[in-house]
This record gives structure tokens, C-alpha cells and sequence, in this order.
């Protein structure tokens, strides 16, 4: 027994030991089998089925360089053909410069008429015909208007000062100073020595002389620039002892001051409709109408005053202070309309606007806060053309009753 299992364990150990070998053996074939090429011609990897060698890459490259020196010369030329167009239109533009530059050299000798070249004048013309103190332009939206500045002899409102700041100021800076007295100056001398194709009359003062104005006779102006075309003035002049007002208006066409127009304005028949929508600010309303009292009715006397009240409650005392201003100054141009519903601005001015019905009127849409003067209503007259689109704006001052001055614009349009 102890034999025979010696045996059986000896043979154990050589199958054992033959399976180690084929393994050993088996692995040593796969290793070889997995082992990378190191042929020089072997493919890249990427590319399938086919090799090739350094002279094709080298002929690659080559063809390359010869494709990107074609463009490159190509790109040259174009840039010398544009670089020689680019240089003939300069020329152009130097001969045509030249021209202009010999009728800028005669601007300050406006009175000399042979050192003004005619095409300046022609040039000049043309700058007042492509602006908009002749024809008007189409705007795409209300920014694209330019404002209007307002000035007097002693101060200038300005518009675009905001809040921030108060508008009415001196004119520090002397250029501004000496600009818009040149420009009184220049409107009383179309006045004074008028043209025969202005539209006004020869007065005679009292004792039969011509009358003259003088700077103490200007009442407020308006201008604005066109920074490509030049700046428009507008002028206003009244004695006082008359009536009628004297407008000039004036366009600096980046020269000499050139007359536009010179006529007179009779505003004696133009009557204001002042429109008010109000709810319940009874206190307001009556601090409102003692000024009304004193500006509409004991000055102006031109004016008509329709008040859209919403609601019942205050109605009767609105109907009380416009009862007391009937009776203590005999005033009867007002209306009344009374809304039963909530307080829509918009909506009272609408229903005021129509509720006229006695012929042309100039509507001034109002609120009950608001204070304003006699000069400002004239200035609304002078500034307003029945039935005409000719995009004038007034640059209007009010004063609130708190002592805030603030700047308001409205078209000329405003009429029924």
C-alpha cells in the first residue's frame, strides 16, 4: 500500500508540472502575437489598408505652401487696387475741399459783397433749404426732435438740464453771451430796415415818425442746432403800447446770419380753451382759480375754461368757487362736465377737448397745479398756427406752486 501511493503521487507531480509548461508555452505565443510591428512601412494609425512614406508627406506640404502663396499674392493685389481707388477718391475729395475752403475764407467779410463767392451764398441757401426751419423733417420717433433753448436779455431756460439742476441761468461764458446778442442785434435790423419782400406794414409812432424798435423791446426767443446744417432762432419783439408782435426768425448756417422771414402776428382774436380734469382736490382747485382770477380774467380776458370733474363727492363745492368767481368778476366762459366714474387723466382731457363747440380755439390741457402768467399764454398764441404741422415747439416755463421751476414742450398742433 505505502508503495503504490508513492507512485500515484509521483505521477501527480509531472502532470502538474506539464500543465505549468503548456500554460508557460501558451502565454509566451500570445505575447508574441500581441508584440507592436517595428516595420518602417507600417501604416498610420487612421489609415486602412494602405501605407505610405515620407516623399508622400514631403509632397503634401509642398503642395500646401504653393496653395497659401497663390492666395496670399491674390490678397496682395486686390489691397494695392484698393489702395490706389482709395487714393483717387482723396484726391477728389482735396480738389473739392480746395473749392469750398476759397468761400470759407470770405465769411467774415459779409460786407463786402465781391469777396463772397457765389457758390458760398449757393452753399449757404442750401443749408437753410435742408433744414428744418423751412420744410420740416420726418422723425422716426418724438427723440429725434431737438429741442429748442429759451432765452430772454438777461437769462437762458435751457431743456436739457432735467431736474437735477434749475434750467434758468445767466449765460457765464462770454461766446454765449456775445452770440445771442448778435442776434437781437441782427433781428432788429431786419425789423428796423425791412426788406421789400417782408410781410409787415410801416408804423408811424405818435408824432408821425418811423417807429423804431429797440433791445428793450424784446420779449424772449427760442433756438436750437442742427449739428450738420446750422442754428435757427426764433425772435419775438412787441412795444408797449401795441399789440401786434414782431417775429423774426434767423438760421446761422455755420456763417453769416441769413434772414428768413420777418412778419407780424396778431394775436388779439386768439382765444385759449384751458382744460382741467379734477377729482376731489376741492383746496387745489380753488388756490388754482384765485390765479386764474388774477391772470386769465383781469388781464388776459381771452380765455375759456372747461373743467372735467370725476365723481360726486366735492362736486358741489367745485360748483360753489366757480358760482363765486361768476358772480365777483362776472365771468361766464367756463363749462362744467361732470363724470360719474374713477379719475382718468387722459380720459378728462379727451372729453374736455370735445366738448368744445364754438368754432377754432387753441386747447391748453392743464392741471389743477400748475400756475402760470399772461406772458405765457401769449406765448402759446405766438407759438400756434391753426390747423398747421410745421413742427415748431414751444419750450414753455411753469412755475409750481412749491417754487419748482420745470420745462415743458408741446407742438403748435395742439388746435380744434
Amino acid at each position: 500500500m505505502p508503495r503504490r501511493g508513492l507512485i500515484l503521487q509521483t505521477r501527480t507531480h509531472w502532470l502538474l508540472l506539464g500543465l505549468a509548461l503548456l500554460c508557460s508555452l501558451v502565454l509566451f505565443l500570445y505575447l508574441l502575437e500581441c508584440a507592436p510591428q517595428t516595420d518602417g512601412n507600417a501604416p498610420l494609425p487612421g489609415v486602412v489598408g494602405e501605407n505610405y512614406g515620407k516623399e508622400y508627406y514631403q509632397a503634401l506640404l509642398q503642395e500646401q505652401e504653393e496653395h497659401y502663396q497663390t492666395r496670399a499674392t491674390s490678397l496682395k493685389r486686390q489691397i494695392a487696387q484698393l489702395k490706389q481707388e482709395l487714393q483717387e477718391m482723396s484726391e477728389k475729395m482735396r480738389s473739392l475741399q480746395e473749392r469750398k475752403s476759397v468761400g470759407a475764407n470770405g465769411i467774415g467779410y459779409q460786407g463786402n459783397k465781391e469777396q463772397t463767392p457765389s457758390d458760398l451764398l449757393e452753399f449757404l441757401h442750401s443749408q437753410i433749404d435742408k433744414a428744418e426751419v423751412s420744410i420740416g423733417a420726418k422723425l422716426p420717433s418724438e427723440y429725434g426732435v431737438i429741442p429748442f433753448e429759451s432765452f430772454t436779455l438777461m437769462k437762458v431756460f435751457q431743456l436739457e438740464m432735467g431736474l437735477t439742476r434749475h434750467p434758468e441761468e445767466k449765460p457765464v461764458r462770454k461766446d454765449k453771451r456775445d452770440e445771442l446778442v448778435e442776434v437781437i442785434e441782427a433781428g432788429l435790423e431786419v425789423i428796423n430796415n425791412p426788406d421789400e419782400d417782408d410781410e409787415q406794414e410801416d408804423e408811424d409812432g405818435p408824432l408821425g415818425e418811423k417807429m423804431v424798435f429797440n433791445e428793450n423791446d424784446f420779449i424772449e426767443g427760442y433756438y436750437r442746432t442742427e449739428r450738420d446744417k446750422g442754428t435757427q432762432y426764433e425772435l419775438f419783439f412787441k412795444k408797449a403800447d401795441l399789440m401786434e408782435y414782431r417775429h423774426v426768425t434767423l438760421f446761422r448756417p455755420f456763417g453769416p446770419l441769413m434772414k428768413v422771414k420777418s412778419e407780424m402776428i396778431d394775436i388779439t382774436r386768439s382765444i385759449i380753451n384751458i382744460i382741467v380734469p379734477l377729482a376731489e382736490r376741492t383746496e387745489a382747485f380753488a388756490q388754482f382759480m384765485q390765479n386764474f382770477r388774477d391772470v386769465c380774467i383781469h388781464q388776459d380776458k381771452r380765455i375759456h375754461l372747461t373743467v372735467v370733474y370725476f365723481g360726486k363727492e366735492g362736486l358741489s363745492k367745485v360748483k360753489s368757487i366757480l358760482e363765486s368767481v361768476t358772480s365777483e368778476s362776472n365771468f361766464h366762459n367756463y363749462t362744467l362736465v361732470s363724470l360719474n366714474e374713477e379719475f382718468n387723466r387722459g380720459r378728462g382731457l379727451n372729453v374736455g377737448a370735445r366738448a368744445w363747440d364754438k368754432g377754432e380755439v387753441l386747447m391748453f390741457f392743464c392741471d389743477v397745479d400748475i400756475y402760470f402768467s399772461a406772458e405765457f399764454l401769449n406765448s402759446c398764441r405766438l407759438n400756434a398756427e391753426p390747423g398747421s404741422q410745421k413742427g415748431f415747439w414751444l419750450l414753455a416755463r411753469f412755475w409750481l406752486w412749491n417754487d419748482l421751476s420745470v420745462s415743458v414742450r408741446f407742438p403748435d398742433n395742439w388746435t380744434i
